[in-house]
């Protein structure tokens, strides 16, 4: 017993002040820690439900206060399971998952709480109560709702095996997902077929096969190889642009859209149970769909407003779509290629008529975009903005791979304000694909003091080789910019109410409108070329480059619009009308879609959606229009900026301290419109978006 109790006491994740020790949480640590954190919290929720006074401190500080321990135990092992994922890992995360999710839904669904929130809110001293604290109290009630407070009985119980069945689901189809791009790999031998692949593929390409094969003496190199293909992006995306082998490119695009669709990591039953759940799951609680439910607690009004939207890009985003490819096909028949044009063409040809028409290929920017040069051209960005600086931790800390870095973000006093992780390169073997921004400590009040906002910034860049740094593609350097825009939200947050601080209780379709903002100085002249030095000559970006950067900005949006959209309305069509235990498939519904909405004639094999986890292991479900919809909202944003005049630099400032004082401090502690129009002074229109789509002639 004393041994268990010394354990516990050592246990890093029942270490609850400063950062969260990421160095020496390991898998044994899991089950112990949650099982005493879980008992903990049952205990204070007990007492709470006894006797409680229907006040912010009397009900809501200490529902807050008992979440700290879920911060430092559940939140850096679900961040574990994305960056340093392992099967010891998972079997530990999934033996005390169960726990979790029941919890947490009697935590939601407490009718004691209930009507504590219910009666502070009708009680005669709710005027006396900040914005922000009606807005977390507003909140949770209807996350209450939402959550089967008003079930009982037979209803109460089902709806919480509905929601832990769910939670394994999205799980299990995550890991499938993670396996499947894990397994497939193409090992190319013959130099021949690497004719045209740019130097940076070659190198990742070799990269990837020495890390797979550790124990060769010969080592793969770039020049002579051997080339591993996986499906992670850094290296199928060039692959599938400069690929010159047709039939190497059909393999790896079929890869691609038949993961996790066959085999023990067939996630088709997955999709159909999720479907499934979710649907009983809206009707327990009175909604017509899981569509309508989700729309409950997001910015968009209804379905409808979602499908105007839709509906209004289509219409202009369409005969541009269908023009570019046109072009493309044009070009490909010129080019030689006597087949009829696939979907593991498009990249290719897009590819040869990016360079055909703004005469650059990727590999001549990779050397300008040096990763330590990038993240310092990033910073004094958000200083000339938003009157911030950041500096690197230079010492040791808690992190949980060698390439993880520390900083530390300082406001005009050089006062500390929050600090943020950033893991920015793939490793495909433990670290789930794209690019994420997470919260790892929220900001809050503990006895009286402020606790700052620490967030995780997550890629999946291209890694350095050898002794020289990361070379950044173009993209990469959008997706930092993006994923950076989340992080500010997340940092610059002036809210003390946990639930509505940074990027907490903002509606989902609203979240991505910082992250979305930010990418548009990728297209801002000063701010790119001083992101630039090259590796062996340290030239900033030539002024003809720039130009034609920026000229490609619209290059095929038709298309990249379309396909947004289509991955919107799908995911909108499953939770709404389509009906799981159907006779039609949820590749019949994609494939009609993509009828409409892609150039191609759908591919009979492609199971895109058993990869799809935004939708099913992640919050997008009946929510992946919000890309779109925040994309009409950041536009609009930069609009003011483009309006006032991006060369003067103190309009610049004016303008960004007034983003920063709404959009990134409010955070959720006021409805995302309301916080719109404070920056705006109106609502949003779609006409900024269609402008930098080029749909719309090209002036503010």
């Amino acid at each position: 017993m004393v041994e268990k109790q010394h354990d516990l006491e050592n246990n890093p994740l029942l270490q609850f002040h400063g950062l969260p020790r990421f160095d020496k949480i390991e898998p044994e640590h899991v089950i112990p820690a949650m099982k005493q954190i879980l008992k903990e919290a049952e205990e204070k929720l007990a007492a709470l439900e006894k006797s409680y006074e229907p006040t912010w401190e009397g009900l809501l500080q200490p529902l807050e206060e008992m979440g700290i321990p879920f911060e430092y135990s559940w939140g850096p092992i679900n961040h574990l399971l994305g960056v340093k994922n392992s099967p010891e890992l998972r079997k530990a995360h999934e033996a005390v998952l169960n726990e979790v999710v029941t919890f947490s839904l009697r935590l939601r669904q407490n009718p004691a709480i209930y009507r504590g929130l219910k009666t502070i809110k009708n009680g005669k001293s709710w005027d006396s109560y900040s914005p922000a604290q009606k807005r977390v109290i507003e909140l949770k009630i209807l996350s209450a709702d939402l959550a089967g407070v008003g079930l009982e009985g037979e209803e109460r119980k089902r709806f919480i095996e509905i929601e832990t069945e769910s939670s394994r689901l999205s799980t299990d189809f995550s890991n499938h997902v993670l396996d499947a791009t894990k397994a497939f790999a193409l090992d190319i031998h013959d130099q021949p077929d690497t004719e045209g692949w740019p130097q940076s593929l070659k190198q990742i390409a070799t990269q990837s096969f020495n890390i797979s094969n550790p124990g060769l003496d010969n080592k793969a190199t770039p020049e002579e190889g051997p080339w591993r293909i996986t499906l992670d992006f850094p290296v199928f995306m060039p692959f599938m642009q400069h690929s010159r082998k047709r039939d190497q490119r059909e393999i790896v695009y079929h890869a691609q859209v038949t993961r996790a669709s066959e085999g023990k990591l067939d996630n088709k039953p997955l999709i159909n149970k999720l479907l499934q759940l979710r649907e009983e799951k809206a009707r327990l609680l009175g909604y017509q769909s899981y569509a309508d439910l989700s729309l409950a607690s997001k910015m968009a009004p209804d379905v409808a407003a979602v499908e105007t939207m839709s509906l209004e890009l289509k219409q202009a985003a369409k005969p541009f779509a269908d023009q570019e490819y046109q072009e493309v096909v044009k070009l490909a028949i010129e080019s030689g290629q006597t087949e009829e044009i696939k979907q593991w063409d498009w990249a290719f040809w897009s590819e040869r008529m990016r360079e055909k028409r703004f005469d650059y290929t990727d590999d001549q920017l990779r050397p300008y975009f040096q990763m330590p040069r990038v993240l310092d051209g990033l910073f004094s960005l958000a200083q000339k903005l938003f009157g911030i600086t950041i500096e690197e931790e230079p010492g040791d800390f808690p992190r949980w791979h060698p390439d993880v870095k520390l900083f530390y973000i300082n406001n005009e006093d050089d006062e500390r304000l929050a600090s943020f992780f950033l893991d920015p390169y793939s490793r495909p073997q433990e670290k789930r694909g794209g690019a994420w921004m997470d919260e790892c400590m929220n900001r809050r009040v503990i006895d009286g003091q402020i606790h700052l906002p620490v967030i995780h910034l997550c890629c999946n860049g291209t890694p350095p080789v050898g002794d020289q740094p990361s070379l950044m593609s173009f993209r990469e350097v959008e997706t930092l910019f993006h994923e950076f825009g989340h992080g500010l939200q997340g940092m610059l947050t002036t809210i003390n109410e946990t639930d509505v601080a940074g990027i907490n209780g903002v509606e989902w379709d609203a979240v991505e409108l910082p992250s979305q903002f930010m990418e548009n100085w990728c297209y801002h002249k000063p701010t790119l070329i001083g992101l630039t030095a090259h590796v062996e000559t340290g030239e900033s970006l030539p002024d003809e480059l720039f130009e034609k950067i920026k000229a490609s900005r619209t290059f095929q949006s038709g298309y990249q619009t379309m396909r947004q959209l289509l991955f919107g309305l799908v995911d909108m069509k499953l939770h709404h009308q389509f009906d799981p235990s159907g006779n039609q498939s949820v590749f019949d519904l994609y494939f009609d879609l993509a009828r409409e909405f892609s150039v191609f004639s759908p591919y009979e094999q492609d199971r895109f959606l058993c990869s799809f986890s935004h939708i099913f292991a992640g919050g997008y479900a009946a929510g992946y229009y919000s890309y779109k919809w925040a994309e009409v909202l950041s536009a609009d944003v930069f609009a003011a900026f483009e309006e006032a005049g991006l060369d003067s630099e103190e309009t610049v400032r004016e303008i960004g301290l007034k983003f920063r004082n709404t959009v990134l401090s409010l955070g959720g502690s006021v409805h995302p419109m309301e916080v719109f129009k404070k920056f705006r002074g109106r609502e949003p229109s779609t006409e900024a978006l269609l402008r930098h789509c080029g749909f719309v002639e090209n002036r503010p």
